[in-house]
């Protein structure tokens, strides 16, 4: 079970690379929530998403490169640097721990994540 909770982790994250909303979605408990350290709180995973879609005209692309995984019953930890181009020629990468825990059936119940931008081009 615990490799099983590590590759649900991964492709929830695929299907954000996709921009695969409802897939993403669909790997999420009904009242899963989000919590990044951007000092907004929680939001939901439909809160959560729905942001994500919104911002998303202006990435051209982005790709997550996995770093490291530990898990325990119900639980990921999850090292990752997303690679960021947005439209406008920025390019950037984002250093991240994320918290990833979940139900019985496996479904994501709860999302953390530490994050920090950090521009590879010299631009912010």
């Amino acid at each position: 079970m615990s490799q099983d909770l590590k590759d649900r982790a991964v492709t929830y994250l695929r299907a954000l690379e996709n921009r695969d909303w409802k897939a993403a979605r669909a790997l999420c408990a009904e009242t899963a929530t989000v919590w990044h350290n951007d000092g907004k709180g929680e939001q939901s995973i439909e809160e959560n998403i729905a942001g994500m879609e919104g911002q998303i005209e202006s990435i051209e692309s982005m790709r997550y490169s996995i770093l490291r995984q530990l898990s325990q019953p119900g639980e990921v930890l999850q090292q990752h640097v997303v690679h960021v181009a947005t439209t406008s020629g920025m390019r950037g990468e984002v250093h991240a721990a994320v918290y990833f825990g979940f139900d019985d059936a496996g479904r994501i119940t709860r999302i953390e994540e530490y994050a920090n931008f950090i521009p590879v081009d010299g631009r912010s």
